[in-house]
C-alpha cells in the first residue's frame, strides 16, 4: 500500500479546477507523488487500520511570511514513514523491507519509552508514538505561536485512551513546547538534558545551514547509555546534496554522535541502499532514514 493511502482531506470539497488538478497528479503521473499534504482550508484525517478511530490533523494558519518559510503548516511524507515505522514496531507488524537493507522494524518499537520530535509540524509520529506505548512524549517546533497553538491542539485530541489500541495506551506526560535547534539555554532544554530514549525528526534537513544546530539539539536532548537512538527521514524532493551534509561522519562526532543505520526507502516500501550520489531517483516522495547512536 502507497505510503499516502491512509491521508484524506477534510474540509470543504475542492471545487477549483486547480485543485482538481492537483489531486489528480498522483494518477495523471504515476511518479509523481505529493510530498506535502493539507492547506490552509482543509485539515488532514489519518486512518491506520490497526488504531480505533482515525487521527484528525490539523494545519497551522499561518500569515507572516517569516513563520510560512517553516513549512510547518503541511504533513510531509517523512512524517507518514516515521509512524508507520513506529506502528509496524510497536505493534509487531510485518512490512515489507529488504533483508541486509533495512533494519528490523522491531527496532522502532516505544513501548515504555521517552520521546521527543523535534520539527513536529502536525506531530503525527508523537501521536503514534503516545497512542502505542511510550511513557512520555514531547512534541517541539520553532517557537512560533501558530505553529505551536496547531501543534497543541492536535497532539491534545490526537493522544488520547480512546484513540489507541486495546491495552497499549500508557503515556504519563504529554508535553508540547517551542524548540530552536540548538538553543540549549531555554527551559525546555536546561530541564531535560539527556532525557529521552529517542529523538524524532521528519523533513528536517532541508535547510544546511542548521544541521549543526540540529545535530546539537539531537545529542543534548537524548539519554545516556548504549539504548537511546534518533530516527531521523529526510526526503529527496528536498535533494540528496542538502540532506547528505547532515551526516557526515566528522561532523556528528563532534557531537559524539555516529550513523548506526542508513537506507532508502520509497513511497511503496520499495527499499535500498543509500548512496551519496546517484544518477536515478526514487519515485517522488522516495526517503531516506537512519538511526544514530551515541
Amino acid at each position: 500500500m502507497a505510503l499516502t493511502a491512509r491521508l484524506a482531506l477534510t474540509g470543504p470539497d475542492a471545487s477549483d479546477p486547480e485543485d482538481l488538478f492537483s489531486s489528480a497528479l498522483g494518477t495523471i503521473f504515476p511518479d509523481d507523488v505529493a510530498n506535502q499534504h493539507g492547506d490552509s482550508d482543509h485539515g488532514l484525517l489519518y486512518t491506520s487500520p490497526h488504531l480505533p478511530h482515525p487521527i484528525a490533523l490539523a494545519l497551522a494558519q499561518v500569515e507572516a511570511e517569516t513563520d510560512r518559510y517553516l513549512f510547518s503548516h503541511y504533513l510531509w511524507n517523512s512524517s507518514l514513514l516515521l509512524a508507520e515505522l513506529i506502528e509496524a514496531g510497536t505493534l509487531g507488524l510485518e512490512i515489507p523491507r529488504e533483508e541486509g537493507i533495512a533494519p528490523p522494524v522491531a527496532t522502532f518499537d516505544v513501548s515504555g519509552l521517552k520521546t521527543i520530535e523535534l520539527g513536529a509540524g502536525t506531530a503525527l509520529p508523537s501521536i503514534m508514538a503516545g497512542l502505542l506505548g511510550a511513557r512520555r512524549v514531547v512534541a517541539t517546533d520553532y517557537p512560533a505561536p501558530p505553529v505551536l497553538k496547531t501543534l497543541e491542539e492536535n497532539v491534545k485530541a490526537g493522544v488520547q485512551a480512546k484513540n489507541a489500541p486495546r491495552g497499549r495506551f500508557a503515556v504519563e506526560e504529554v508535553l508540547v513546547a517551542g524548540h530552536g535547534w540548538g538553543d540549549l539555554e531555554g527551559p525546555l532544554a536546561r530541564e531535560n538534558e539527556r532525557a529521552f530514549d529517542r529523538v524524532l525528526a521528519a523533513d528536517c534537513l532541508w535547510m544546511p545551514w542548521q544541521h549543526e544546530n540540529l545535530r546539537r539539539s539531537i545529542a543534548w536532548f537524548w539519554g545516556g547509555g548504549g539504548g537511546a537512538r534518533a530516527w531521523v527521514i529526510g526526503a529527496f524532493h528536498t535533494g540528496r546534496d542538502k540532506m547528505a551534509p547532515f551526516f557526515d561522519g566528522e561532523k556528528l562526532a563532534e557531537v559524539d554522535l555516529e550513523v548506526e543505520h542508513l537506507w532508502e526507502r520509497d513511497c511503496d516500501g520499495q527499499d535500498r541502499a543509500w548512496v551519496r550520489k546517484r544518477a536515478s531517483r526514487m519515485r517522488a516522495c522516495g526517503s531516506v532514514g537512519w538511526r544514530l547512536a551515541c
